[in-house]
């Protein structure tokens, strides 16, 4: 594959995966080696892979400035490397002068340099003669230098290059068995995800769907990042299960103090009914100690009570600004930030020491069809490859107005208005000035003469998280709608 268009870059593992023994550290790299192809190739690029026991050595013709290697688990770090020579002494003083000299220059600098193998100097005299050789015009700063000159000999070659890119560490994932993370697109739930994968967990994604398409679509977002951009290796499925059957019937059966707590128990079961399918071996959520009034000690135990698998909760010990931090380190903070909390159900003070018994208790008039036909009825999508555009397209129309949706007529102002009370007016631009100070647990039905106009704001509320569509069939639909609903006894 060597030309003049590609590159080999050095890649170190993990310390993790160098403490292994031979035959498990042999298994991880294998798994590590499958996963860059597939980074290399969802990146659109070519790539070959040379391993040696503790190095790894990838020739590509990948351009992309967002380097997929770094969002490989079971790396350390990577070198582009500059130039690969014999291990000779006074040939690696030399070319080293020649790829740094200039670029050392008025800067202060370090010289690194590391062996293996049977040679006749030491690594020492190798950064004492070319730390010597770059000198003039620069200055020598072994803490905190502006340039490190790196030298790495491996038997009889000797290869340079000038600093180091952190990788994200861990271990290949794949490695570990498969579980499923309940996620509600939130800043907490996202972040627990990575944190599993980091891991060597595969991962699928069970979400409870309360909020409507809209909040489907922004779950859908936030778990294509994760498998886009840190899945390689791996198909990860998103199961949408819609929640709101099982919720009506908790508000019929289970006492006010009670619904977020039994709330959580039933999307456990459903999680766990998912795991069942997919042969997964844990749940992963993104609850904390104390972050909300049904995350305590003792509810959470409560709340384990409902299924058998174990679940694991990576966040536990964590605060707010520390996951929020995170999420910003892997890529979906923009996108959780949009998605509004649903998961209050409760109008009351939520109980924060309810116990296993109690809850069982509570919930003895639960029909578990509602449930069950909720987990049947789960909608499944690959996550690798999907094409968001075609989805949020697809949600953008609705055929209907929502009970308790805002309904908003784009027309301009000269037209009539509508003949039916609670429309609001608004110009085009003026709503897309003011659209962000609106409640965003309302829904928005946007209506216009062609249905275009609409719908482009539509697509845009969508994107700041609101549920908000354009009317298909415009100011005509809307008022046939409203003539049927008058004609209706």
């Amino acid at each position: 594959m060597t030309s003049s268009d590609t590159h080999i870059l050095m890649l170190r593992l993990a310390g993790e995966l160098a403490i292994k023994g031979r035959r498990t550290r042999r298994r991880f790299q294998q798994k590590l080696v499958r996963n860059i192809k597939d980074a290399y190739r969802e990146a659109g690029c070519e790539c070959t892979v040379r391993e040696e026991w503790s190095r790894l050595f990838v020739e590509t013709d990948c351009k992309a400035e967002d380097e997929p290697l770094s969002r490989v688990f079971g790396l350390s770090s990577w070198s582009r490397i500059d130039s690969i020579i014999p291990a000779r002494l006074d040939e690696i003083v030399a070319r080293g002068v020649e790829l740094y000299g200039d670029r050392v220059q008025g800067l202060t600098y370090a010289v690194r340099a590391r062996r293996s193998g049977r040679h006749g100097f030491r690594s020492i005299d190798v950064m004492r003669q070319l730390g010597a050789a770059l000198n003039p015009g620069a200055t020598v700063n072994l803490d905190d230098p502006e340039v490190e000159v790196c030298v790495e000999i491996r038997d009889e070659h000797a290869y340079l290059f000038a600093g180091r890119s952190e990788g994200a560490g861990g271990l290949p994932l794949g490695i570990e068995s498969r579980a499923v993370a309940l996620l509600s697109g939130g800043f907490d739930s996202a972040v627990a995800s990575w944190m599993l994968l980091r891991r060597g967990v595969a991962l699928d994604y069970v979400f409870c769907n309360l909020g409507g398409d809209a909040y489907r679509r922004m779950v859908l977002e936030v778990a294509q990042s994760l498998a886009q951009r840190w899945s390689y290796g791996t198909k990860p499925r998103l199961y949408t299960v819609e929640f709101g059957p099982v919720v009506e019937q908790l508000r019929e059966v289970v006492g006010s103090s009670y619904l977020q707590v039994a709330l959580k128990r039933q999307m456990y079961r459903a999680a766990e009914a998912i795991a069942l399918r997919r042969r997964a071996d844990a749940i992963i959520t993104g609850e904390a100690v104390g972050q909300v009034s049904s995350q305590t000690l003792a509810n959470l135990r409560a709340i384990d009570g409902a299924v058998s698998l174990p679940v694991l909760r990576p966040l536990i010990g964590a605060d707010k600004e520390e996951i929020v931090a995170s999420a910003r380190r892997i890529g979906t903070y923009e996108l959780s930030a949009r998605v509004r909390e649903y998961c209050s159900i409760s109008d009351g003070r939520t109980a924060t020491a309810a116990r296993p018994e109690t809850l069982e208790r509570e919930e003895v008039g639960l029909d578990p069809h509602v449930l069950e036909q909720a987990v049947a009825e789960a909608v499944d999508v690959g996550l690798r490859g999907l094409r968001m555009d075609a989805i949020v397209a697809a949600g953008l129309f609705t055929d209907q107005v929502p009970a308790g949706a805002l309904v908003i007529d784009l027309r301009d102002a000269e037209e009539p208005p509508m003949p039916i009370d609670g429309v609001l007016r608004y110009e085009p631009d003026e709503l897309e000035s003011r659209f962000a100070d609106f409640d965003r647990a309302i829904p928005v039905v946007l209506v216009c003469p062609q249905g275009m106009v609409s719908a482009q704001i539509a697509e845009r509320m969508q994107q700041a998280g609101f549920e908000a569509y354009s009317l298909r069939g415009g100011i005509r639909k809307l008022l046939r709608l409203y003539e049927a609903e008058k004609a209706s006894p």
